[in-house]
């Protein structure tokens, strides 16, 4: 009864195989204990080496990088940054000026090359050289020129170089976009968020919408829900009814079969409308450990919108919170982006003393962050939490206020998830 070296596979080691079960088993598990022990000695034997020499680790970690959807997202491969296209905003912007500055420097560096050339011909009329030292000096000069123009090529990339945040910078917005929704992009600073918030007709969503009540500064909450003889107003009734009151929002509530299932803003006065599903609503009852939230403003963190139509949802969910939360409040609202959904949670900040057994706060990389060695920020979660998807995008108050040729920039298509790696926000 032979076994196998520990390096080798179980189906490579187990080939020859005896026809007792029994012998078969007892070979498995000595199989298993080699390669295990095998394993372990590996591990020691590179913790020790790594002790010794911590680039080694350093070295280790940066090459074992898991990959995963969000690394390998593939973008359209367009110069184009109109909605619906899947380009990184960010980028696009990089390349164009990158583009321009290399234009300029190669112009300069023609320039330079001409006035040099000049000079050549000036001092080629005037010596009596050998032709083969007339070009190893032309040669020389030549090198010389190439590794001047690396030079500065290499000086201009590095000082444009910036690290990539997963903020959301609405500075990069196109100019295309903001043209076609003045009221979100406008340059004058926005009016005071004042948002109303409803329901569809007859819901039993009230506790749900005072809930909501609590996370939009400056909000107040009308039922929709009257007697079978009262007259239904409709979405755009009531966009048109809180308009001439100064409001700047409207919310509305979905539900099916008694549950938050979708939310509609509209951006008043004349749009556009945003419609979204929701999943996974938990209120901060519900919660463990929850805290209770206060009437402070929050700090808003819009995380990971790189698309023009991530932009345009962005600026949406800005104009709806007060631009200069009150700090005193420590809360926090984030809506993180991944992978088409956006995941909305309200956090407390809670400071505390560094205990003696935690470690520094480190970066994304790995090393420690300078500045707030001693201190440990926690925290307390507040709530609500839900997940909602962005459906459909309209110019105008709902599908029905929306005309022209492009009264619907963007609706989600089931085609559009057909590659896995493709996102459109």
């Amino acid at each position: 009864m032979g076994f196998s070296k520990p390096g080798k596979s179980m189906g490579a080691s187990l080939t020859n195989k005896t026809s007792n079960k029994l012998k078969r088993k007892e070979m498995y598990v000595l199989q298993k204990k080699d390669k295990d022990k095998a394993q372990r000695e590996m591990r020691f034997r590179r913790k020790k080496e790594e002790d010794k020499n911590p680039e080694l680790r350093a070295a280790r970690l940066a090459k074992n990088k898991p990959q995963t959807i969000d690394s390998k997202r593939v973008w359209d491969d367009v110069d184009d940054d109109s909605l619906g296209k899947v380009v990184d905003v960010e980028r696009l912007k990089k390349k164009r000026i990158e583009e321009e500055e290399n234009a300029a420097l190669e112009q300069e560096l023609d320039a330079e090359d001409g006035e040099d050339d000049d000079e050549d011909d000036d001092s080629d009329n005037d010596s009596m050289l050998d032709d083969e030292e007339d070009e190893a000096a032309a040669a020389e000069k030549k090198a010389e020129r190439e590794a001047r123009r690396e030079e500065k090529r290499r000086a201009k990339r590095d000082s444009s170089a910036a690290p990539s945040t997963t903020s959301t910078n609405l500075d990069l917005t196109p100019s295309s976009l903001a043209l076609k929704f003045p009221s979100l992009f406008s340059e004058d600073a926005p009016p005071p968020p004042k948002i109303l918030i409803t329901t569809s007709l007859n819901s039993t969503l009230h506790h749900e919408a005072n809930i909501f009540r609590t996370i939009f500064p400056n909000s107040t909450y009308v039922p929709r829900s009257a007697h079978r003889y009262g007259h239904k107003y409709s979405l755009r009734e009531i966009s048109k009814f809180a308009a001439n009151r100064d409001y700047t929002a409207v919310v509305l509530l979905k539900e099916d079969q008694k549950k938050l299932t979708g939310m509609s803003i509209v951006h008043l006065p004349v749009g556009p409308t945003f419609t979204f599903t929701i999943t996974n609503f938990m209120e901060g009852k519900k919660l463990p450990g929850h805290g209770n939230p206060t009437n402070h403003y929050p700090e808003l963190l819009l995380n990971n919108f790189k698309t023009p139509l991530g932009l345009l949802t962005a600026a949406l969910f800005q104009r709806l919170f007060p631009p200069q939360p009150e700090l005193e409040g420590r809360q926090v609202l984030t809506v993180h982006n991944q992978r088409d959904y956006l995941f909305f949670r309200r956090h407390r900040y809670v400071f505390r003393e560094k205990r003696e057994t935690e470690k520094n706060i480190t970066t994304a990389e790995g090393s420690e962050m300078k500045g707030v060695e001693g201190i440990r920020v926690g925290l307390q979660e507040v709530g609500p939490r839900f997940t909602a998807k962005l459906r459909r995008v309209d110019k105008g108050i709902g599908r029905a206020g929306s005309e022209g040729e492009e009264s619907q920039p963007w609706e989600w298509k089931a085609r559009m998830e057909k590659d896995r790696k493709r996102f459109q926000l």
